[in-house]
């Protein structure tokens, strides 16, 4: 073999090697979710979105909830027996807001029991769909986000603000299109909570958690804590089982030519060698 079909040999292993890693990567998270399932005896469906090497060139890529996700999460939920369970695993930022509600009505209507897991973040539309399930199983240090609507990049309850007290001569009608646009917004986002919310709180419980969630109290990434969403009222455990974190640790992000974080993986214990304080 000539030096020239070494090279063209390496170039195309080197080629195939990401392809090859990612299909590794499935088959172990595949694994996994079966492992999951038979423990649970439950269907188990993942909605992670995170950066991931997806292109021939292996440029990271952010993904967001979208229709395609809903049309395979509702597919998921029709192929499962209304007897059997459903685990639904967040890792999100949200999305779509269409798309969100569309998995958590679907969610609301699934006749077993429904549990949602929040290893670290399930913001906006992710939180949308937790509150569709039964109860919510977090981290102890993972968050839940506002789903008050969002025009753009503003909030429309910001924009309403805006026209309430600004005199409307002073307004360019552009601004007003928005804050009509904007109450709408807000007043369609509350009735579809109070539906998801419906059957699991008191009227006056419901119509308190709409307008928390849904109208601005927060600016829209303001992080809802596992003790702040117990205050709440929110059905949260922190149980989460083992099996969920070894399943997101199998969605990476992509590996930088600079780590931002280094730490030695094997768990510590105390009384097995590491310096403790007296």
């Amino acid at each position: 073999m000539s030096g020239f079909d070494i090279f063209w040999l390496f170039f195309i292993l080197m080629t195939l090697q990401p392809l090859l890693r990612q299909r590794f990567l499935e088959a172990a998270r595949q694994r996994m979710i079966e492992k999951i399932e038979k423990m649970r005896g439950s269907r188990v469906i993942l909605l992670v979105h995170r950066q991931e090497t997806m292109s021939f060139f292996g440029f990271p890529v952010m993904r967001y909830i979208d229709i395609n996700d809903s049309e395979q999460v509702i597919r998921a939920i029709h192929l499962t027996d209304p007897d059997v369970p459903i685990d639904i695993i967040l890792h999100t930022p949200g999305g779509l807001v269409l798309a969100a509600l569309q998995i958590a009505k679907a969610l609301k209507r699934h006749k077993a029991k429904t549990t949602a897991f929040v290893p670290h973040y399930a913001m906006s539309g992710g939180t949308l769909i937790a509150l569709a399930a039964d109860e919510i199983v977090m981290d102890e240090h993972a968050v839940l986000g506002p789903v008050d609507p969002q025009l753009g990049q503003f909030p429309a309850a910001s924009i309403v603000k805006v026209k309430q007290e600004k005199p409307v001569e002073r307004i360019d009608d552009q601004t007003l299109i928005m804050a009509d646009v904007s109450e709408k917004a807000l007043r369609q986002m509350k009735i579809q909570l109070k539906d998801l919310l419906s059957g699991k709180y008191p009227p006056e419980k419901i119509e308190e958690l709409a307008e928390i969630l849904s109208q601005g109290r927060w600016t829209h990434d303001y992080p809802i804590t596992f003790e702040e969403a117990t205050k709440l009222g929110l059905p949260v455990r922190k149980d989460m089982p083992v099996e969920i974190y070894q399943l997101m640790s199998l969605f990476p992000q992509p590996v930088r030519q600079q780590p931002s974080v280094m730490f030695d993986p094997t768990p510590r214990r105390a009384g097995h060698g590491e310096v403790r304080e007296s």
